[in-house]
Order: C-alpha cells, then sequence, then structure tokens
C-alpha cells in the first residue's frame, strides 16, 4: 500500500487540490464532451502543429465559443496545451480519446453512476443504494440489469467485460490444466465465461448459477453459441438461504461475484457452497483487491467503483482490502491453496480447498 502512508501536499498544494476536487464533475463533463463532440480526434488528427479555435470549430461544426469555452478548461485542466495560438493534444488528452480503460471508466461513470451519486449521502446513512431509483425501480441493480436504460446497460456491461475478459485465457489454463468434467459459474451473468470454457474444452458441461433474468439472457447466448447441450442455468437468489445450491461439480467458479456482498453475506455464501460442493473439488475465487494492485491509479479506480456498490448495486458491498477477504475465506471453512495477483489488469485468483 505504498503512497498511502504520507501526505503529499504541502499547505499551498492541498488548497490548490482542493479547488481542482470542488470543480471536479465540470472537469468530468468537460473532457468528455471534448471526447464526444470529436475535438480532441481532430485535435490528434493535427498532431503538433495543432488547430485554431476557429479550425476546430469548422472540423466538428461546434461553435467557435464552444470549442473555446471547452479548451480554455481543458487547459487547466492539462488536457491540451497551447501554442502560438493554437491547442494541441497533450498526454493526458490523449489517453482520453485513446486508452479503453479510461473510456470503459467514463463511460461507466457517466452513464450508471453520475446522476446516481447525487444520492450518495443517503446511501451512506441508509445502507442502501439509494441513488438506484435514478435507473429504475428495484431494490438491486442486479434485479434490473437486462432492464436498464440502452446507454446505462451498454457502459455497465462494457465496464464489466473490461476488466474480467482480458483475464480468461490465463484463467482458462489454470483451470483446465486438469480438466474438470463439470463447473459451477455462480454469478454467471451473461454467460461469458461459460462460453469461453466450452470453446476451450469441447467436453466441459458449465452450470450458471445466478437470478432467473440473468439465466435467461445467458441461456439465450448459450443457444446461440451452439452450446445450449452444455450450458444449463439454475436459478437462485444467493441471499436465500432456504434455496438448495446443486451437487457435483469438480470446479466451483465465482468471478467477480462475492464483492457484490456485504461481509456477512459472503461468509453465508462461502459456508453454503462448502456444504454443497465434494470435498475433493476445488473452489476459485476471482477478485479485484485493491491493496493488491501494481499502480496507485489502479487502487483509485476500486475504490471508487466500490462507492457504485454503496450508491447504486446494493448499498452494502464494496471491493475488499485481501486481508480482510481472506478473514471470511477462512472463517468459511477453506484454506486457500494458491494465491496468484496481478492476472489480466490486477485480478487476483484464489484456489480454495475445503478445510
Amino acid at each position: 500500500m505504498t503512497g498511502f502512508t504520507n501526505d503529499p501536499f504541502n499547505a499551498l498544494a492541498a488548497k490548490t487540490e482542493a479547488q481542482k476536487l470542488a470543480f471536479s464533475p465540470i472537469v468530468f463533463h468537460t473532457a468528455r464532451t471534448l471526447r464526444d463532440l470529436k475535438i480532441l480526434q481532430v485535435l490528434d488528427d493535427a498532431g503538433k502543429k495543432g488547430l485554431s479555435a476557429e479550425q476546430i470549430s469548422v472540423a466538428t461544426e461546434v461553435s467557435e465559443y464552444g470549442v473555446k469555452v471547452l479548451l480554455d478548461m481543458a487547459l487547466s485542466a492539462h488536457i491540451v496545451t497551447w501554442q502560438q495560438d493554437r491547442y494541441c493534444l497533450a498526454n493526458l488528452g490523449y489517453f482520453l480519446l485513446h486508452d479503453g480503460m479510461t473510456n470503459a471508466n467514463m463511460d461507466f461513470t457517466a452513464d450508471v453512476c453520475y446522476a446516481a451519486m447525487m444520492h450518495l449521502t443517503e446511501s451512506i446513512q441508509q445502507g442502501k443504494p439509494a441513488g438506484l431509483k435514478e435507473l429504475g425501480d428495484w431494490s438491486t441493480i442486479y434485479q434490473g440489469l437486462s432492464q436498464l436504460p440502452p446507454q446505462a446497460k451498454q457502459s455497465w456491461f462494457a465496464f464489466d467485460h473490461f476488466y474480467s475478459d482480458r483475464s480468461f485465457p490465463l484463467l482458462l489454463a489454470k483451470v483446465f490444466a486438469q480438466p474438470p468434467q463439470r463447473i459451477f459459474d455462480i454469478g454467471g451473468n451473461t454467460g461469458k465465461w461459460a462460453l469461453q470454457c466450452c470453446q476451450h474444452n469441447k467436453d466441459v458441461e458449465v452450470t450458471i448459477i445466478d437470478l432467473p433474468q440473468q439465466i435467461a439472457v445467458a441461456l439465450e447466448h448459450a443457444q446461440q453459441a451452439g452450446f445450449s447441450e452444455r450450458i444449463k442455468g439454475y436459478a437462485v437468489d444467493m441471499l436465500d438461504r432456504k434455496q438448495a445450491l446443486p451437487q457435483g461439480a469438480d470446479v466451483w467458479w465465482m468471478s467477480q461475484f462475492l464483492d457484490c456482498f456485504s461481509p456477512m453475506e459472503i461468509l453465508s455464501i462461502l459456508r453454503r457452497v462448502r456444504q454443497a460442493m465434494r470435498l475433493d473439488a476445488k473452489v476459485y475465487i476471482l477478485e479485484l483487491f485493491w491493496d493488491a494492485q501494481r499502480y496507485e491509479a489502479a487502487s483509485y479506480c476500486l475504490n471508487a467503483t466500490s462507492l457504485y456498490f454503496t450508491c447504486l448495486a446494493n448499498g452494502n458491498s464494496r471491493f475488499y482490502r485481501s486481508e480482510d477477504f481472506l478473514e471470511l475465506v477462512a472463517e468459511a471453512g477453506f484454506i486457500v491453496t494458491e494465491r496468484e495477483d496481478d492476472i489480466g489488469l490486477g485480478h487476483t485468483l484464489l484456489t480454495l480447498q475445503a478445510r
């Protein structure tokens, strides 16, 4: 957790940063508008010679007033530079335009989180996702994923898949080193992991365990891919302790699933898995831990996303500190036989066996 032990600002720098923070929502929308109106793109095309406000206005069909007021804010935010009466794209502007992670994060923040975050104080006080009403009338966002407004739905899944998909090749090699015959995918969502497994191995069968709404979407995708005989669904609410889990899997798989629950809910889920699984079965947990990141920016992103869970998802979950999570694993009756950090874009894979 380097970078978090000392205050990096003296008094003057701290006051400057405070002003940036106070206006950060405006800067966010400035950056997004510059991207969406193609202003960053025309500056990128122009290269080091840059463009005048008039030239940008002509190229983008944005008024010269609009170009100047946006880019002057962008100058203060170091998104662009100013050279000989011309605006030029700075390094920050380049990544706002071209970096996939930045764009996934920005669209997720804008389309899913932004309006909801006005209810963050209420969410903290009540322990409920008070901001979710900005998107729909559900008790948790998971019940409404298939019914989200189109733009929010697109950005939610793009954000989710951006991080998980980049881990798949390494994970498949790991899970299929000793090929399982049957995998239970808890929280299988749209079925992407199940599809990857069936494409990787011609014999494996995957049962997706999730809410009925998500099962319906996943099975539709399985049918479209020609895997309906090997991908099945088992509808269950993992918060309902009365609902039995299936039995008979060689591998139990949970990818970016347990971060959707509170600590006591995680403990309950793991205990139910422990009771239902065979003693020789393996449990794999793929998670993002904010204290296990290589770069400070990654920890920043994860801690910000934790407040999405607070305000929108369910009001009581988050991306955990690894030590806190591992205490729950041990209390549920598991031992960690292997831990591998820094997979893909910062995932940790835990391999568990029943104790």
